[in-house]
């Protein structure tokens, strides 16, 4: 096999030089960070289920004409994915109150937003990725009016779509975030969500009892990361119904 030139590494994942031109492999770890990288850790088997997850919700979108980056999972760990100019923010969607909100505006966690609020931080572990204001963005050149639009729009029907999909599993989309890039065709760029969606980047709340499914299980030390990760998986239908939390989980293709 021939040796990849690798394009970056991030604290959850490896990009690498596509196939063909235009295309970037991404490869998911299974390394956890918390706290912009001051608590680490490796759970086994954390990459391939995330890289599963994000295939599935990326697929999903795509489906309901959302454009995203992803083109096709490769293996395990790995999948296909059109290179993109990422814009330099963090799109954060909230539903309920939860993490650094409740921190800031003194809300209690667990208290319903009055609608979706969009928020944005500007990509920069050194600096914690801030929160700015769409004035900051424009000043700084960040994006443009029509792509802050455009942004907001896509930000809102990911929020609609992964709502209820997780609804149907009996899972609360309390909040998440995303990347979003620009993709050149000729002289036009189009947006499209990038990175991955995963429970990495959500937060996700059983329904009925209120069980945490996502990173915050590793934050708050609130049990086996892989566990919830799995419970997501196979409510999903990603994992067979009948199997067994594992921290090796295996997937059905």
């Amino acid at each position: 096999m021939a040796r990849r030139t690798k394009i970056y590494e991030g604290k959850a994942k490896i990009l690498y030089e596509g196939p063909e031109p235009g295309t970037i492999v991404q490869y998911f770890k299974d390394d956890a960070t918390a706290f912009n990288a001051e608590k680490m850790a490796v759970i086994e088997g954390k990459g391939a289920l995330n890289n599963r997850l994000s295939e599935y919700f990326m697929t999903g979108l795509n489906g309901i004409g959302v454009p995203t980056h992803f083109i096709k999972r490769l293996n395990m760990r790995e999948q296909l994915v059109r290179q993109c100019e990422i814009i330099p923010l963090e799109v954060i969607v909230r539903n309920v109150a939860a993490g650094s909100i409740c921190t800031r505006l003194g809300i209690e966690e667990g208290t319903p937003m009055p609608r979706p609020i969009v928020e944005y931080c500007y990509k920069d572990d050194a600096l914690g990725d801030p929160l700015v204001t769409e004035e900051h963005i424009a000043a700084f050149g960040w994006a443009s009016q029509q792509d802050m639009e455009d942004i907001l729009a896509l930000a809102l029907r990911v929020n609609d779509f992964m709502s209820g999909v997780m609804l149907a599993v009996g899972i609360k989309l309390v909040d998440f975030k995303i990347e979003i890039g620009r993709v050149y065709e000729g002289d036009f760029q189009r947006l499209v969500v990038a990175d991955e969606i995963s429970p990495d980047s959500c937060r996700l709340w059983d329904i009925e009892s209120g069980r945490k499914l996502d990173k915050d299980v590793f934050r708050r030390d609130l049990g086996d990361l892989a566990d919830a990760y799995t419970e997501v998986a196979r409510r999903l239908g990603v994992l067979p119904k009948g199997s067994t939390p594992m921290t090796k989980p295996t997937l059905i293709n």
